[in-house]
């Protein structure tokens, strides 16, 4: 270990992925960047994934949590327990490529106002196609955002590193003094927006979000919670409201939701009941009325 870089703390979530995490734990092995660690949250999955894991990487850092703390929760209990300098949280559905550390830490030598910084995304099953390149703005009407270049093929057109909007949550890396000036990922959220509101917070403070091409990862994208989920149905329904409840401000939050209850939910619910789709249908509306019973809570 060289004392005179700083440690990067790779932090990743597991929750009933080990043969994932162990691909992830395979492909650290390429990095050479040479002063890391390796932290594995394990959110309470069925198996103890410790033996599996260290057989791969044996100086990982193993955490088993008693309970499944989400995405936000385990990567803060994961920072919690870091030493690093920078924190690199990675999704365990990635795999990592050989320079993709340094570069991300040249973007804080040369940025001395980056908070975050992410990576280049391309699919893992599609080589070469891009899936991540910065993020567009949240459509304050919508609520939605759009990846810059997804499902591109990569022919250098994002090659220039350059300010974004958000950071990709499943591979971000933030300074750990940024970490503690703003304050860890917000758990309310438990999967999706929680790294676009955390990147509100980090602006708010006075940084700027990065996009760092020349800095790869390779994404297994919607293996964990799966294409067309009710889970990913209702997390992205519920925290959609959430974060604009949280961050939209004036009249473009007061014409989100009166284009959530005269657009979104007219169009979602009859393209649901057409497709016969009761099960996202449920979901759809469990997500609704998680916010219609707390609406008074102060988020």
């Amino acid at each position: 270990m060289d004392y005179n870089l700083p440690i990067v703390s790779i932090i990743t979530v597991n929750f009933n992925g080990t043969y994932l995490t162990q691909a992830l734990l395979e492909s650290v092995k390429s990095v050479d960047y040479p002063n890391i660690e390796v932290i594995v949250v394990d959110n309470a999955s069925n198996n103890d994934p410790t033996e599996a894991l260290l057989s791969i990487y044996p100086k990982a850092k193993i955490i088993r949590s008693n309970k499944n703390l989400g995405f936000a929760g385990g990567n803060n209990l994961g920072m919690r327990n870091a030493l690093g300098n920078y924190y690199f949280l990675v999704n365990n559905d990635t795999e990592l490529q050989p320079g993709s550390i340094s570069a991300l830490l040249d973007v804080f030598k040369s940025h001395k106002d980056a908070g975050i910084v992410s990576p280049k995304f391309h699919y893992y099953f599609f080589p070469g196609t891009i899936e991540y390149a910065g993020y567009n703005r949240v459509n304050p009407w919508t609520g939605r955002s759009s990846m810059i270049g997804c499902q591109e093929k990569d022919l250098g057109q994002y090659n220039v590193l350059r300010e974004t909007h958000y950071a990709h949550g499943g591979g971000m890396m933030i300074p750990a003094h940024v970490q503690q000036e703003v304050g860890f990922m917000p758990e309310l959220y438990f999967l999706y927006y929680e790294e676009f509101d955390w990147c509100e917070q980090i602006k708010r403070h006075g940084y700027k979000v990065y996009y760092q091409p020349h800095s790869l990862i390779l994404h297994k994208e919607s293996m964990t919670t799966g294409k067309g989920s009710r889970l990913k149905t209702y997390y992205l329904s519920r925290n959609r409201i959430i974060f604009m409840r949280r961050n939209g401000h004036g009249i473009a939050k007061a014409f989100f939701f009166i284009y959530l209850v005269t657009i979104t939910i007219p169009k979602n619910s009859l393209t649901l009941l057409f497709q016969k789709d009761h099960r996202n249908l449920t979901a759809f509306w469990k997500a609704l009325w998680w916010n219609i019973e707390h609406f008074k809570l102060k988020i």
